[in-house]
């Protein structure tokens, strides 16, 4: 399938890494123009190289920490000013640590709002002047499947992820007159650099190790496994693309199987 994205200018937040890198790299081989971003400067410009030479295309690293207030205006400027506009956004970033409500001060909350909510209510804000004037404009939110099967000892995730699926969903019933389309991926357990930081805090609290808690963790899945990176990718290459035109206002799992529900 021609997913049509071929010269399309896009931007992917945390994504010098893991399900943001995956994104990146896929868009990029499929002919798109792409923006990174991570908050270490040498090691984005090095990716964004490494990404252009695999794929062929445009590839810009930015730096800055999107769970700031000021940064994500200025990843969609610089964006916009590379590529002369803007057809896709996917607004990521690595989620917030672990903690019970006993564990997690006022401080960590409100990091935990700025990082897993405000962050895609400034980007999308940012970018909007620039989404309108595109004929393939596409937002694409990444949750996880904690807002619909919470997870144990994410408590924070667990919260205020819900926030931005409400928000995706009513952007996408606002916009669609507009011609953008609003969804997200609720990915569940893959192999990324995070899992594998998760995985090392629970062998710590079980007195047991990483393979062992990796292997619990996949007996959750129908599939029997955790997910790889680049079959998050694929869903969400085809989710932000023309070929998915009548596709807005889904909130899609990519897990495995994992999520026990019918809705």
């Amino acid at each position: 399938m021609d997913l049509r994205l071929k010269n399309k200018r896009a931007l992917v937040t945390g994504s010098s890494r893991g399900l943001g890198y995956a994104t990146a790299l896929a868009l990029a081989k499929e002919g798109c123009k792409v923006a990174i971003n991570g908050r270490d400067e040498a090691k984005i410009k090095a990716v964004a190289e490494k990404m252009s030479r695999e794929s062929g295309a445009q590839v810009i690293g930015l730096v800055g920490d999107v769970g700031l207030t000021d940064v994500p205006e200025k990843l969609i400027q610089q964006t916009v000013d590379a590529f002369g506009g803007l057809d896709i956004l996917i607004t990521n970033a690595g989620g917030p640590p672990p903690g019970s409500i006993d564990s997690l001060d006022e401080t960590a909350w409100q990091k935990g709002v700025d990082l897993c909510l405000m962050l895609h209510v400034r980007l999308i804000k940012a970018a909007l002047p620039y989404l309108r004037k595109s004929d393939a404009a596409s937002v694409l939110t990444v949750t996880s499947m904690s807002v619909k099967q919470p997870i144990a000892n994410l408590l924070l995730s667990n919260s205020i992820r819900m926030a931005t699926i409400g928000l995706t969903k009513s952007l996408a019933l606002d916009l669609g007159r507009e011609g953008i389309r609003f969804n997200s991926i609720l990915p569940g357990w893959t192999e990324t650099e995070r899992v594998t930081e998760l995985m090392t805090a629970r062998a710590t609290a079980n007195s047991s190790t990483v393979e062992e808690e990796t292997r619990k963790q996949s007996e959750q899945s129908p599939l029997g496994r955790l997910g790889q990176p680049e079959e998050f990718a694929n869903a969400a290459a085809f989710l932000v693309s023309p070929a998915a035109s009548y596709i807005t206002g889904v909130m899609l799992n990519v897990d495995g199987g994992m999520y026990k529900g019918t809705l």
